[in-house]
């Protein structure tokens, strides 16, 4: 039996480590001029340290192999560990020197190949509509896409902080309320106290940034978990979740593609992006965004009783917040 402390542990803990971690990485950052300049790409006018996922992800790493060691099974993890510490590693080569996309690529694909055997060996992530090569190699595709688009919404302060607080959050509820594995809900908890010990560095004015050493692995291991999700007939919840970032960085994508432009390359035309061109402040967005997760998390409870019928209205819901952020905001008489 889980020890009834374990939430609160995993939560909490992970909370104030990753806060005094962020801070002495901020420090670091500064003593090192590891600085993010601004460019004609950039949502922030001043240099600003980045490397700030190191504080995240040096705290979710010791959590999630004390969850692992004591409620999972070991080795199930261990391919989503080693896997999160390869694309730290390359990430933060790329934060430094700057990688072209392709070993940056390679890496991710060797991570997600790996991790596939720490998804559950009896669960379909497409629930039998595919046959269990098609159903991993499609997981496959959509994980990578998900490492990649959250590193892509990784713009402005606060937002990919709060997105991971949130899937992190919202899948330990869903995955409490259903009666799933246990070690599931805490490696969530953790994920989002890590998260929110650094949003309170990185909520604006952000006194630092993520970086790809943050966002790429974050990425990784949130999409583990909303694939096991999936895997355990929550799809509904699973999709529900994320679907914010899914939305914005999909639509994002297939216009640029449509535009006939390069979609590896930085750019400031995600709908977060624009609606702070338009008049809005990050934190304005950011909150919106919250409340927009909110939402999809009741509707992704509501999702263990009425199934995809859950859907349309998380659909609508997004759909609406992107149409709110492409409106410019009307300047006070």
């Amino acid at each position: 039996m889980t020890n009834p402390l374990a939430p609160f542990l995993a939560l909490c803990g992970s909370f104030a480590l990753s806060w005094l971690l962020t801070g002495r990485v901020l420090a670091y950052l500064r003593l090192k001029a590891i600085l993010d300049h601004p460019n004609d790409r950039s949502s922030h006018s001043i240099p600003t340290p980045r490397g700030g996922g190191w504080g995240v992800m040096l705290t979710l790493l010791p959590s999630w192999t004390l969850i692992a060691v004591t409620v999972d099974h070991p080795l199930r993890a261990l391919p989503i560990l080693a896997g999160t510490v390869a694309l730290m590693a390359v990430s933060w080569m790329d934060d430094r020197r700057g990688l072209g996309p392709a070993p940056r690529f390679l890496a991710q694909i060797a991570a997600v190949v790996a991790g596939l055997s720490a998804l559950p060996g009896d669960g379909l992530v497409f629930q039998g509509l595919l046959p269990f090569w098609a159903d991993r190699l499609v997981a496959a595709v959509g994980w990578l896409w998900f490492v990649n688009l959250f590193n892509f919404m990784d713009g402005i302060d606060g937002l990919a902080g709060g997105e991971a607080a949130s899937i992190g959050a919202g899948l330990a509820l869903v995955a409490t309320l259903a009666a799933l594995d246990p070690a599931l809900a805490l490696y969530g908890l953790a994920a989002a106290g890590a998260a929110l010990g650094f949003l309170v560095w990185n909520w604006h004015p952000a006194k630092l940034f993520m970086g790809d050493v943050g966002s790429v692995p974050l990425g990784f291991t949130l999409g583990w978990l909303l694939l096991v999700l999936a895997a355990s007939g929550l799809w509904v919840a699973a999709l529900l979740i994320p679907a914010y970032f899914l939305a914005d960085a999909t639509v994002t994508l297939l216009r640029r593609l449509a535009e006939g432009k390069k979609v590896w390359q930085a750019h400031r035309e995600h709908f977060y992006q624009k609606a702070t061109q338009r008049g809005r402040t990050h934190a304005q967005v950011v909150r919106l965004v919250l409340t927009l997760n909110a939402a999809l998390l009741l509707l992704a409870v509501a999702s263990l009783a009425l199934g995809w019928v859950a859907l349309p209205a998380g659909a609508a819901a997004v759909v609406l917040l992107l149409a709110l952020l492409a409106r410019p905001v009307r300047a006070a008489a």
